[in-house]
C-alpha cells in the first residue's frame, strides 16, 4: 500500500484520537461484550483481540484480496477486536457495545472490498465477521432460498446445483465473493442481461438494526428494505441473510472466449464494432471483453482483446444469432462449448475443466499477494476508435499483464427495470460498464504512486466517452478518489452527494430520508456510508 493511500487513514485516524475518543475505550468495550456471554466458553470462538496476536492475524487477514490493505504493515488502522459471531445474540450485543462505548463496527462477509471499508477505519473500530452465518437452504418446490451473508457466491451455487441443474441465481463470477456485500451493492454477473441483477431477485431479507432488534420485511418496512437491496454494504444495519427467488435457466448453456490481439487482427475496429452490436444481442446473450497487453513471440507489446460470453442455449442458436449481430468476429462452432449452468460457473471461475464442483465450497484466500487499485465508469453512446486508440496507447504504459480494461454489456432485462426500483440506478440507457484495474506486486511507496497515478490519469482521460451529470460509478466497485464522510460527526452534505450521485444517481436523496429515520445518530457509518440529515453541514 502506498503513499497516496495510506495518508487519508492516517489522516482521519488523528483527528479521531484528538477530538476526545479514547483510544482505551476497547477495555470497556472487551467487557462488555464478554459480560454478554456469561459462563459459556464459546467466547474463544466468537472474540478475538491483539493479545492473542497470531490468531487475530489469521482471522483477519483470512479474506483479504487486496493486499493494499494486508494488516503486516503497522501503518494500517487495525480492529480493537475480530467478532466472528455463532448465533445473532452475539452481533446484538456487539452492536449495543460498541454503541455504549463509542466503538464503530465493521461488518466483513467476503472480504473482495476494493478499498477494505469492511476491514479498516480511520477511527477506533471492531470488526463483526459472518464467516459463521453461511447456512444455503434450497427450496426447489418454490424456487427459493434463503442464504446467509457470511456465504460466498461458489457456495450458493453449489446448493442450488444440489437441488436442480436447471435452477440458477444471478450474481458474480469470482466464487469466493461475500453474498452481504455483493448483494448489498446490486450484484450483477452473467446472466443480467436475461434477469438483472442479484438484488432484483432478493424477496426478504433478516437484518438487525441500531437498536439490536431482528427485523424481517414486513417489520423493517419496504422503505428500508428497499434501501439494503443496493444501498451499500456497511450502512442501514447489519444484514444476516436473504431470501433469494430463484431463476430458471436451460439444461444447456453456451460459451466462448475468443482472443485477438493488435498484432495479428485490428483489435480497435472489432471492439468498436461490438459497442453497436450489443445492443442487438438476444437477452439470453451476455458478453464482456477483457483488454490488456501482451507479449509476443518476437518480443513486441501489443493489446489482448478477449470476448467471452455466456449464452442461455444452445450452440445451434447461438452462431446465426452472431452471424446476425456481430459477424466481424467470426465466431464459428469450434469456438464454443456446451454446458450446463453450474460447469459454466466453473469455467468463468477459471477451474480446470475437470474440475469438481466441491472447488466451489473452497474459501480459501488466493496465496497471491497483489496489490490493485479499480475505477469504474458506464457507457451510454459508443466510444470512438480514436479513443480506443488512446486507451491502447495508455495501457502501453504499465508493466506487461498488469492492466485491464473490462467492458461488460448491459441492456436487455436492465433496461425494462425502473431506476428507482432499487438504490442501484444504472439501467435504460446504459449500452456496458467499465471496470478499470491496475496490478503491482512491489510493496514500495514509487510502485504504488506510479500505478494509482496511471489509473487517476487514464480515469480522467475517459471522462468525455462515458457517462456525464452524474458520471456514474458502481458502488460495489468502491473508489475512495470520489470522496469521503467526515466519520466522527458531521458531513458535508454537498461533497457527499457528488460520490453518492455517482454511485445512486436520483436515488441518494431517499436513500438519505431512510437512513434518517432508521439511524439518526449515523451509527453505521463508513467513508462512503450514506449520511443521515442530522450529520449534514451545509
Amino acid at each position: 500500500m502506498g503513499y497516496k493511500t495510506r495518508l487519508p487513514f492516517l489522516a482521519i485516524l488523528t483527528f479521531s484520537f484528538s477530538s476526545g475518543i479514547s483510544p482505551h475505550n476497547h477495555e470497556d468495550f472487551i467487557r462488555c461484550f464478554s459480560d454478554s456471554f456469561g459462563n459459556s466458553k464459546s467466547i474463544s470462538r466468537v472474540l478475538y483481540t491483539k493479545s492473542n496476536p497470531s490468531t487475530y492475524t489469521s482471522i483477519l487477514q483470512s479474506t483479504i484480496r487486496n493486499s493494499r490493505y494486508n494488516y503486516a504493515s503497522t501503518i494500517i488502522p487495525k480492529p480493537l477486536a475480530i467478532i466472528t459471531p455463532l448465533k445473532k445474540s452475539h452481533i446484538q450485543a456487539a452492536i449495543t457495545c460498541s454503541r455504549k462505548h463509542g466503538i464503530q463496527v465493521r461488518v466483513r462477509s467476503g472480504g473482495h472490498d476494493y478499498e477494505g471499508l469492511s476491514y479498516v477505519a480511520g477511527v477506533p473500530f471492531v470488526v463483526i465477521d459472518l464467516v459463521n452465518f453461511r447456512r444455503v437452504i434450497v427450496d426447489e418446490t418454490t424456487k427459493t432460498a434463503w442464504v446467509e451473508a457470511g456465504a460466498q457466491l461458489g457456495e450458493v451455487y453449489y446448493r442450488i446445483a444440489e437441488k436442480s441443474r436447471t435452477l440458477a441465481f444471478p450474481a458474480g463470477l469470482c466464487h469466493t465473493v461475500g453474498v452481504g456485500g455483493h448483494f448489498s451493492g446490486g450484484g450483477y454477473g452473467m446472466m443480467m442481461r436475461k434477469h438483472g441483477l442479484a438484488a432484483d431477485h432478493i424477496i426478504d431479507a433478516q437484518l438487525i438494526d441500531v437498536k439490536g432488534r431482528i427485523l424481517d420485511r414486513k417489520s423493517m418496512g419496504e422503505d428500508l428494505f428497499w434501501a439494503i437491496r443496493g444501498g451499500g454494504g456497511n450502512t442501514f444495519g447489519v444484514v444476516i441473510a436473504w431470501k433469494l427467488s430463484l431463476v430458471q435457466v436451460p439444461p444447456t448453456v453456451s460459451v466462448f472466449n475468443v482472443t485477438r490481439t493488435s498484432l495479428e487482427q485490428n483489435v480497435t475496429k472489432l471492439v468498436h464494432r461490438w459497442q453497436y452490436a450489443v445492443s442487438k444481442f438476444h437477452e439470453d446473450l451476455f458478453s464482456r471483453i477483457y483488454i490488456g497487453t501482451v507479449n509476443s513471440t518476437n518480443g513486441e507489446i501489443g493489446i489482448r482483446t478477449t470476448f467471452t460470453s455466456l449464452f442461455l442455449g444452445g450452440v445451434d442458436r447461438l452462431l446465426p444469432m452472431m452471424q446476425e449481430t456481430f459477424p466481424e468476429l467470426g465466431l464459428t462452432k469450434k469456438d464454443c462449448t456446451e454446458m450446463s449452468w453450474i460447469e459454466s460457473v466453473l469455467l468463468f471461475a477459471e477451474f480446470p475443466t475437470n474440475a469438481s464442483l466441491d472447488v466451489l465450497l473452497d474459501r480459501t484466500n488466493s496465496p497471491l499477494i497483489i496489490y490493485f487499485k479499480v475505477k469504474s465508469d458506464y457507457v451510454k453512446e459508443p466510444i470512438p476508435e480514436i479513443a480506443l486508440e488512446g486507451i491502447w496507447k495508455r495501457l502501453y504504459q504499465v508493466d506487461v499483464q498488469r492492466s485491464l480494461v473490462q467492458f461488460s454489456s448491459y441492456g436487455g432485462r436492465m433496461n425494462e427495470i425502473s431506476e428507482s426500483s432499487t438504490p442501484f440506478p444504472h439501467r435504460a440507457g446504459t449500452q456496458f460498464q467499465i471496470q478499470y484495474s491496475v496490478f503491482w506486486v512491489k510493496d514500495d511507496i514509487e510502485t504504488s504512486k506510479s500505478r494509482i497515478t496511471w489509473m487517476r490519469r487514464l480515469y480522467s482521460y475517459m471522462a468525455s466517452y462515458v457517462s456525464k451529470n452524474p458520471r456514474g460509478a458502481y458502488i460495489n466497485y468502491r473508489d475512495l478518489d470520489l470522496g469521503v464522510n467526515n466519520l466522527n460527526g458531521s458531513t458535508n452534505y454537498k461533497q457527499a452527494s457528488i460520490w453518492g450521485a455517482k454511485y445512486f444517481g436520483r436515488n441518494f436523496d431517499k436513500l438519505v430520508r431512510v437512513m434518517t429515520a432508521v439511524d439518526p445518530d449515523n451509527f453505521f457509518r463508513n467513508e462512503q456510508s450514506v449520511p443521515p440529515i442530522s450529520s449534514w453541514v451545509i
